[in-house]
C-alpha cells in the first residue's frame, strides 16, 4: 500500500548519521534492480541492524564503493527497499472491502488476505513494514521514524477503506485495533505460528467485531 506524499522533515547533508554518509560518487556497474530485491530479502529476513554493509556487497556482489555511488548509504538502499516491498510483496487489496456486505466481513478480507501475505510459501514469513525498526540504534532513529510513518499510513488506509461502516471516531479506534492485531500476526508468523492458530486469531477478531457492531452495513 502506498504512502501518501508528505514532507519528512529530511536532514541536511551535514546532519546525516553514520549510516546515511556517502563515500563517493563513481558509477556502478550492476543491475541496480536485482540489488534492491537482493538487499529487500536480507533486511525482510534479519532486520536492518542485522544486515551489514558487508552481508549486502557479499550478497549482491559488489564492493563497498559501488554500493555507496548506487544508492548513497545502508540507510538509502533500506529506504528503497521498504518501498520496494510495499509496493510489491506488503501490499493489501485496500479496495477488495469495498465489496464487503458487512464490516465483520470486511475485517475477515483485510486479515485473511494479510495472513495469507506474511505467510507465503516463496517469501520470508512475516511483514517488513509491521515489524521492521520496533527498537533500534539512536543513530538509526530517522530509519524508525520511516518505518512508523508507513505503519501509520497503513493505518489510514484501513480507516479510509472502512469508513462506509460506521462513524469516524469508530472506525479510527478500530484500525488502530487492526494495525496491532496485524503488527502481531507478523510477529507469531515469524515465531513459527501455524495457518490453523493464525486463521483462529482472525475468526476471534471477526467475533469480537461481531459482538460489538453487529452485522453493520455498509451505509449508502
Amino acid at each position: 500500500m502506498k504512502r501518501p506524499a508528505k514532507s519528512t522533515g529530511a536532514k541536511s547533508r551535514s546532519e546525516k548519521s553514520p549510516d546515511e554518509k556517502s563515500l563517493g560518487g563513481r558509477p556502478w556497474s550492476f543491475d541496480r534492480e536485482k540489488a534492491v530485491d537482493t538487499a529487500l530479502r536480507l533486511f525482510w529476513r534479519h532486520g536492518y541492524e542485522g544486515v551489514s554493509v558487508g552481508d549486502l556487497t557479499t550478497a549482491i556482489g559488489v564492493a563497498p564503493p559501488s554500493l555507496y555511488a548506487a544508492f548513497g548509504s545502508k540507510a538509502g538502499l533500506y529506504r528503497e527497499a521498504l518501498d520496494r516491498y510495499e509496493n510489491t510483496y506488503g501490499t493489501l487489496d485496500i479496495a477488495a472491502l469495498s465489496t464487503a456486505p458487512s464490516l465483520a466481513d470486511a475485517v475477515r478480507i483485510l486479515l485473511e488476505e494479510a495472513v495469507r501475505t506474511v505467510m507465503h510459501p516463496d517469501r520470508e514469513r512475516g511483514c517488513m513494514i509491521s515489524s521492521g525498526l520496533i527498537s533500534c540504534h539512536p543513530d538509526h532513529i530517522a530509519l524508525a521514524r520511516d518505518a512508523a510513518g508507513r505503519r501509520d499510513a497503513m493505518r489510514d488506509g484501513i480507516a479510509e477503506a472502512l469508513r462506509p461502516f460506521a462513524g469516524a471516531d469508530e472506525i479510527r479506534r478500530l484500525a488502530r485495533h487492526l494495525v496491532a492485531v496485524l503488527q502481531g500476526i507478523s510477529i507469531q508468523v515469524r515465531d513459527g505460528a501455524t495457518p490453523k492458530e493464525m486463521q483462529e486469531i482472525v475468526d476471534d477478531v471477526v467475533a469480537g467485531i461481531e459482538a460489538r457492531y453487529g452485522r453493520a452495513r455498509r451505509k449508502r
